[in-house]
């Protein structure tokens, strides 16, 4: 036994299917026993409509850039349920009252006092309702406090300066977090990583304290190690040529520059810290030499070398003016334990605070008195989510019928009052305005899918010149012809804010566009046809001429040299074709006004009717079923849409769709053209005598005036038969018009 639906649902038909009536907050909040096969739509994307993407977006609860149907249907029922009167969502109100908001449920009153408490902070405690503009800039809402619930923790929300001076330290370090209310602050998380990288500081230095082989001279130990990395490069580089000229004493020469090196140096404008000079050894080199520290040292070394001797030469080998290769290798030494020491240095971001600083943040309270004011921020988040939930609920109470409108059913794109939301605005090009235009992306992967709707589709990118925007539509033309619209075709697009863009046709999908086009159009392909046949016939008769006259040229200088060719005989043969040729046709022709004579007279009147019938039905049936055909599915499914119906658009809904410039009603017109083209009337002359002239033979033949003299296959009584004017005495000449068995006149 079937169970009676809890409620009860109103349909009207249109695009060829039926559609739910959504009138009533209650056909909202019971979107969830609508059978899903009778909503229009299953799915949109949040972008590329026009409808308020913020809302969208908190419906999109999975946050995957579409809104599905269950989406829709628990937004109904969370707006439903938060409002005293469900009908307040039909009315689309932009601000929501507080005494709509239902305070019987726990959520509803937590929504209710943000709500309030909102006002509050903004000045507007005496407000009696709240709009989206309330809820848009946090910062103003949370201005007046430094917790929000956001886990946020700005400096000033400290009570003592040791913690305000640590947070600012961690924002420095750490890079800050905006809180609600605007400010800079450090989160949780940013603040376990600062003591982190302190704790990992303080005991990597831990492990060199008190070891004088990592630290040899104590805390100028690092210095004196930098000093030693300055120059080691270079003091390696002098005791190597030093070895090889003690190797072989040859080579000293080129080890110590050749001198037209030194004279192309000389050429240029040098400064001691040039590149040039830097490239050059330390010193002069020399078998065993040892390493001059203060004279005779290159200009461009020598403040490293006097900071090496001073930091590193010094307090570890003595005061001495020469480095001897051994003493370098020692002094290598000592380092090494440092360097190792180094290389595995961890807490580099705190680096910069010191040691002491680093180990006094490290043994007081600081983090736990900053863990404290971020749990007495985050105690707020109920509270400060409520907000977050305020502004969904007046967006819903704004948006949701409307969003209803143009996913459950497709009233709006129907009822031709309201653009749907997929409508990017309007095109005017070739004296016709377009109202379904839609947004793509990709025009080539559009049409691909779009093509399906059987309907006629142009491409259109749209630029606003002076501020660089950018859009591209496809628009639907759906009355007129095509004769004019091509790519290239320039025209204007407003969208739906009334902005204007320079819009030009990039790509056509062509289908039938009206039944008036499939009328014409098999007159307008027998002219097309006419004129390349005419051109092609043009173009090589040209070509024919000018060939000849080259022929001309060519040998006109041997002309007179040669003996004019005799006068060809006409040919019997080619003569007798033609008479065959001329029988062949005026037989067809004489059949042909033999019928046309057995024809009644409403028949004769009714010929031109059935002649255009003959030639424009059948392009007019096939346009009328696939006119029929048109729909909406595939253009919104290549956008991203997962439409459940095919969304018709019949010749009637199409001719909306599309408007053709019509003069404004009570308009004048003045019919006189100045420059219209100049009438010939000889032309008009001409064809009326050759009708004239073509009714008379054909009379002529009727009577029978040249059955004498034409052959018996195309004598007049002969074709005609009974139907011929007198068929019991043919009549010989002109003047005998009076049939020989008519009675005389009394």
């Amino acid at each position: 036994m079937n169970e009676t639906p809890l409620h009860v649902w109103k349909f009207f038909r249109a695009g060829g299917f039926d559609q739910v009536k959504l009138e009533t907050g209650a056909d909202l909040a019971n979107l969830d026993q609508l059978d899903q096969k009778l909503w229009v739509a299953l799915a949109c994307p949040t972008r590329g409509l026009e409808f308020d993407t913020r809302t969208l977006d908190l419906i999109d609860a999975d946050k995957d850039g579409r809104v599905r149907a269950p989406e829709v249907i628990a937004a109904a029922k969370w707006a439903t349920s938060l409002l005293k009167n469900p009908d307040d969502l039909v009315c689309g109100a932009s601000s929501l009252p507080l005494a709509s908001i239902n305070d019987g449920t726990l959520e509803g009153r937590q929504i209710l006092a943000s709500a309030r408490q909102i006002l509050i902070n903004l000045g507007k405690a005496q407000a009696e309702a709240i709009s989206l503009e309330d809820t848009a800039d946090t910062s103003k809402i949370f201005a007046a406090t430094s917790f929000n619930g956001d886990g946020i923790i700005p400096v000033d929300a400290a009570a003592d300066d040791a913690t305000r001076a640590l947070i600012g330290e961690v924002l420095s370090l750490f890079g800050a977090e905006t809180d609600r209310s605007g400010k800079p602050g450090v989160s949780q998380i940013k603040v376990e990583a600062f003591f982190a990288e302190a704790a990992a500081y303080s005991n990597w230095w831990k492990k060199a304290e008190g070891d004088a082989n990592i630290l040899p001279l104590g805390e100028a130990t690092a210095a004196a190690a930098a000093a030693v990395k300055a120059v080691q490069v270079k003091v390696n580089d002098f005791f190597a040529r030093c070895r090889l000229a003690a190797f072989d004493p040859r080579a000293l020469a080129a080890l110590n520059r050749e001198e037209k090196e030194y004279l192309a140096l000389a050429a240029k404008d040098l400064t001691i810290t040039s590149a040039e000079i830097a490239a050059l050894p330390l010193a002069q080199v020399a078998a065993g030499k040892a390493l001059p520290l203060c004279e005779g040292v290159n200009p461009a070394w020598a403040a490293a070398l006097a900071a090496f001797q001073a930091a590193a030469v010094g307090p570890l080998l003595g005061n001495q003016t020469t480095l001897c290769e051994a003493d370098w290798n020692a002094l290598l030494a000592r380092f090494g334990p440092f360097d190792d020491w180094n290389a595995g240095k961890t807490g580099a971001k705190v680096e910069g605070l010191g040691l002491k600083r680093i180990r006094e943040i490290l043994t007081g309270s600081a983090q736990a008195d900053i863990a404290a004011l971020i749990a007495r921020d985050k105690a707020l988040e109920p509270e400060s989510n409520a907000i977050a939930a305020v502004e969904k609920l007046i967006r819903l109470h704004r948006d949701l019928h409307t969003l209803c409108l143009n996913f459950v059913s497709f009233q709006n794109f129907y009822s031709r009052k309201t653009p749907a939301v997929f409508q990017a605005g309007r095109l005017f090009l070739d004296q016709r305005s377009c109202d379904l235009c839609l947004s793509v992306e990709d025009a080539g992967r559009h049409a691909s899918m779009a093509g399906l709707a059987g309907a006629y589709l142009a491409y259109v990118d749209c630029v606003r010149k002076a501020t660089g925007e950018k859009l591209s539509v496809v628009a639907v033309f759906s009355q007129g012809h095509d004769d004019n619209l091509m790519v290239g075709r320039n025209g204007i697009f407003y969208d739906r804010k009334g902005r204007d863009y320079d819009a030009t046709i990039t790509k056509i999908v062509s289908n039938p566009i009206s039944l008036r086009q499939a009328f014409f159009s098999p007159y307008k392909k027998l002219v097309r046809i006419v004129e390349e046949m005419a051109s092609k016939r043009a173009a090589q008769a040209d070509a024919e001429v000018n060939a000849k006259l080259q022929n001309a040229a060519q040998t006109a200088l041997s002309q007179d040299q040669k003996k004019p060719e005799p006068l060809k005989k006409m040919d019997v043969g080619v003569v007798a074709a033609i008479g065959v040729a001329l029988g062949a046709i005026s037989t067809v022709l004489a059949t042909v006004f033999t019928k046309v004579v057995e024809l009644t007279a409403a028949q004769k009147i009714m010929l031109p009717v059935v002649f255009m019938v003959a030639v424009s039905g059948p392009s007019m049936i096939i346009a009328w079923f696939k006119l029929r055909k048109r729909n909406l599915g595939p253009i919104l499914d290549a956008n991203g849409w997962a439409m459940n119906t095919s969304a018709k658009m019949n010749v009637p809904f199409g001719a909306s769709l599309t408007q053709i410039a019509v003069l404004p009603q009570g308009a004048e017109r003045d019919l006189v053209d100045p420059f219209a083209e100049k009438k010939n009337p000889l032309p008009l002359y001409a064809l009326l005598l050759a009708l004239i002239g073509f009714c008379a033979l054909a009379a002529a033949w009727y009577f029978q005036c040249f059955d004498a003299r034409l052959p018996v296959h195309l004598k007049a009584s002969s074709i005609l038969g009974t139907n011929s004017w007198n068929c019991a005495a043919p009549i010989n000449s002109v003047g005998s018009l009076v049939s020989t068995n008519r009675p005389a006149a009394k």
